[in-house]
């Protein structure tokens, strides 16, 4: 059967405009004013909404396999399209660590079956599978994942000779999370000596320090000119890393980019006092200083991209001592009404906000046929009631792990509906069933 939003209010492409989508065949057929009722077709009253196109989330952690007690496909996926987030790139450092062919067309399988959004998975890099990663087909895949600071099981890259390898011969983006090792491994002995087991969650940001970022997101960037390869440095926490990039291309002709993550861009290290591990993540959340420092990158467009870094933990895990409790938290299903909250604040533009949450992703990563709301596109959208707030309420949580760091706080936008390859999968506060996402592909690089 054949869709039709009627009367909504398109945000796409930095204009707001008025008009109608008929959606067939889970493809956005026409775009137009007025589009007459067909007998075939369900009407939808999208009067006073807002559609825009669904969100495109590079960095999610969704735990599947291995780690399946904070997280699964299945569940994460359901709250990334409560949060209008329709298409997910998800990271290696699962259990096993996803470092062959083989252990990454798992994860596919897994997905195909319980994915309600669209999805990627990064094929991930170690000191040791260099050949295994240049079998990687890069038109099936986001990208390589390279830790060049500590991560789960085997995936820390810190042989020089391996770094070269991967920068010189693999012909995927190269995505990166950048912090020295031996630069956080000094910091954290340093507090260690002075408070033993019993250091402060304020103290984070100084042992995953600016200098430790600086170091390793310079040297990704060094390796990258070197070589030109194509590097994309994920979760800038610091104002000077912002240096590294610059805005003198478009996008689509840029081989060096960056990522924005929510919790950079809304807390500071004034928030650890209030809410603890909660905002423990790596990298740090860091001052308000390095927060302003980042939105002003993002603005600008030396930083591309708005992301979540989505990482669920348990609350029991998390209630541990600094030392014991791990980074991260969980994030999609709030992060596009967060933007919403800077919107509302003067802070960006809704049609900006779509760029790095949309656009920019698909331009990016170079997605076939999403990330727009175009004919001939993908009917993936999602529509936010501008007049409804929204509130964090733990009963309402769609994590697994069952807790926000925004908890508490009151929305000023509220997602209406979320639609998945033409299917509503997400209306009036209810996942609807529709069946699995697909599976993104890319143009040839």
């Amino acid at each position: 059967m054949k869709t039709i939003l009627k009367n909504g209010t398109i945000v796409n492409e930095g204009k707001k405009f008025n008009a109608d989508i008929l959606i067939s065949n889970g493809i956005i057929e026409k775009i137009a004013g007025q589009i007459g009722l067909n007998e075939a077709a369900r009407e939808i009253d999208a009067s006073g909404l807002l559609i825009l196109p669904g969100c495109i989330d590079d960095q999610v952690h969704f735990r599947e396999p291995g780690l399946t007690h904070k997280g699964n496909i299945f569940t994460e996926s359901r709250a990334a399209v409560a949060g209008g987030i329709t298409s997910f790139m998800e990271m290696p450092n699962t259990v096993p660590n996803a470092l062959t062919q083989e252990l990454l067309e798992e994860k596919y399988q897994i997905a195909s079956k319980s994915s309600i959004a669209n999805y990627s998975f990064f094929m991930g890099a170690s000191n040791d599978n260099l050949e295994e990663v240049l079998k990687t087909d890069t038109s099936k895949i986001c990208g390589v994942k390279v830790f060049m600071g500590s991560s789960t099981g085997n995936m820390l890259v810190d042989k020089e000779s391996v770094l070269e390898g991967l920068f010189s011969r693999v012909g995927a983006l190269i995505a990166t999370h950048c912090e020295d090792e031996h630069t956080v491994r000094a910091n954290l002995a340093a507090f260690q000596a002075q408070y033993g087991d019993e250091i402060p969650v304020t103290a984070h940001p100084l042992i995953r320090s600016e200098e430790a970022c600086y170091l390793s997101s310079s040297k990704a960037v060094s390796l990258a000119k070197k070589h030109s390869a194509r590097l994309h440095i994920l979760h800038i926490s610091t104002a000077k890393e912002t240096a590294l990039f610059d805005n003198t291309l478009p996008l689509k002709d840029k081989k060096i980019t960056a990522e924005a993550c929510i919790h950079h861009l809304w807390f500071s290290d004034l928030d650890y006092t209030t809410k603890g591990n909660l905002i423990k993540w790596n990298p740090a959340v860091k001052t308000a200083a390095d927060r302003e420092g980042i939105w002003k990158a993002l603005l600008d467009d030396r930083i591309d991209v708005i992301a979540t870094d989505h990482a669920p933990h348990t609350i029991e895990e998390k209630a541990k001592t600094y030392s014991a409790a791990p980074s991260g938290g969980p994030l999609v299903q709030h992060a596009l009404l967060a933007m919403l909250d800077k919107v509302q604040e003067g802070k960006i533009t809704l049609e900006r906000v779509v760029e790095k949450m949309a656009h920019a992703p698909a331009i990016l990563f170079d997605i076939k046929n999403r990330g727009f709301i175009r004919e001939g596109y993908a009917a993936d959208l999602v529509l936010v009631n501008p007049m409804a707030g929204q509130p964090v309420q733990k009963e309402e949580l769609l994590y697994m792990c069952g807790w926000s760091p925004f908890e508490g706080h009151q929305f000023s936008n509220q997602i209406h509906s979320t639609y998945v390859n033409g299917n509503c999968v997400y209306a009036d506060t209810k996942i609807i069933e529709q069946g699995p996402g697909q599976r993104l592909l890319f143009n040839p690089r």
